[in-house]
């Protein structure tokens, strides 16, 4: 019974996902019926203002073929970008995802995947496994996940690390965008944009959190505090900001990950 509840609310989640992508157009923008699509970073690719995040797919409380339906109802409704990470539930998240990418929703889906891996070896083994696991042959979005210490960018330009393998599975015509993530404070966020203009290296995206209740995640003023300090914003890729909890439902006390609003 409780897990039928769970249920209920999580497919709940999504019908909210749905009446918020009922929003005015901004400048720039375009649409498909009542689904805003806007520009990803520095892609030139056209995305859905709503995506489906990935963790909850894989939680143990959903069932494989409800997962499956889910996803094929939001890309069925104009949503096209698929969020994941190489983490998530140990697998399972991308493993879901790979079924429902069949019979031909793959091409309509723009699909990302993130991963933790700090040195180039260990960052390169979980994009095969990621690749294995969503059963195909490259993503469109690749992102250094949880930049979130001010040691991390250090970590990932050094030599040997996460930096390099992004290059070369580039090169390889494994992914086709570079990005990272952070869900902390953003000013961590501005130091690997600043690393990177002394590397000469450019990412394609960025993503923060904007909302978050979770306890040490600096979350109110992101945006703003982001934007502020970012000085020449032609450097910065447009931030994806997440809104927590978009398709599904915490209770006071409990945590987890968010959806993604682009």
């Amino acid at each position: 019974m409780a897990d039928n509840i769970k249920r209920r609310e999580f497919i709940g989640g999504l019908a909210a996902m749905s009446v918020a992508a009922k929003v005015p157009r901004a400048r720039g923008q375009s649409t498909n019926g009542e689904m805003p699509y806007r520009t990803l970073g520095k892609t030139g690719v056209k995305i859905s203002a709503i995506g489906l995040g990935g963790f909850h797919l894989g939680l143990s409380h959903l069932e494989e073929p409800d997962a499956i339906k889910i996803f094929h109802s939001a890309i069925d409704r104009g949503i096209n970008f698929s969020d994941n990470s190489w983490d998530y539930n140990q697998g399972i998240s991308e493993k879901r995802v790979g079924k429902a990418l069949k019979d031909g929703y793959r091409d309509k889906v723009f699909v990302m995947t993130k991963f933790d891996g700090r040195t180039k070896g260990s960052a390169l083994k979980q994009l095969d496994e990621s690749l294995q696991r969503l059963e195909v042959d490259h993503v469109d979005l690749w992102q250094f996940h949880e930049n979130i210490r001010l040691e991390d960018p250090d970590r990932f330009f050094a030599e040997g690390g996460a930096v390099e393998a992004m290059q070369e599975a580039k090169k390889a015509g494994k992914i086709r965008f570079m990005g990272f993530t952070g869900h902390k404070d953003p000013s961590v966020h501005l130091r690997i944009l600043e690393m990177a203009d002394k590397h000469g290296f450019s990412f394609d995206t960025a993503q923060m959190q904007e909302t978050d209740g979770r306890p040490g995640y600096e979350a109110h003023g992101k945006r703003e505090h982001f934007e502020s300090q970012s000085g020449d914003t032609s450097r910065v890729p447009a931030i994806r900001f997440e809104l927590a909890n978009l398709g599904g439902n915490y209770r006071r006390g409990q945590h987890g990950h968010s959806g993604s609003g682009i």
